[in-house]
């Protein structure tokens, strides 16, 4: 299966708009105890399937474009997918307070690379190289 460019252009833009926390956060992100207590973890293994992909993340985010696999879409397509029904599961505001900063919700979101609370507008870091 080999994707049309412009279906693969449209994968990676999403993908940028979804997974907003840049590598340096993503990375710092990780690192915490937060981080850690959220998600689920196969059997036989000792990290959730999040920070799993948080770590796949990081790797695309270091390729050029021209050497994205079809797994590096493949692995885009499952973020874009996992983001949009989680977002779509916001706690209600009666549950979270209306504060959703210290949720297990926000943090699984972020082992995702998308953090809820940031601006839409702010962009993920510099564009990849053509």
């Amino acid at each position: 299966m080999h994707l049309h460019p412009d279906d693969a252009e449209a994968i990676r833009r999403e993908f940028e708009r979804l997974a907003n926390l840049t590598p340096a956060e993503l990375s710092a992100w990780l690192e915490t105890a937060e981080s850690r207590k959220v998600g689920m973890v196969r059997r036989g293994e000792t990290e959730s399937v999040g920070r799993q992909s948080a770590r796949r993340i990081l790797e695309i985010r270091r390729k050029a474009i021209a050497e994205l696999t079809e797994a590096d879409y493949a692995h885009m397509k499952k973020v874009i997918g996992y983001c949009r029904r989680h977002l779509a599961q916001r706690p209600a505001a009666r549950k979270s307070g209306g504060d959703v900063a210290d949720t297990r919700w926000r943090w699984s979101l972020m082992n995702w690379g998308h953090d809820p609370l940031k601006p839409d507008e702010t962009s993920p870091g510099p564009p990849r190289r053509r």
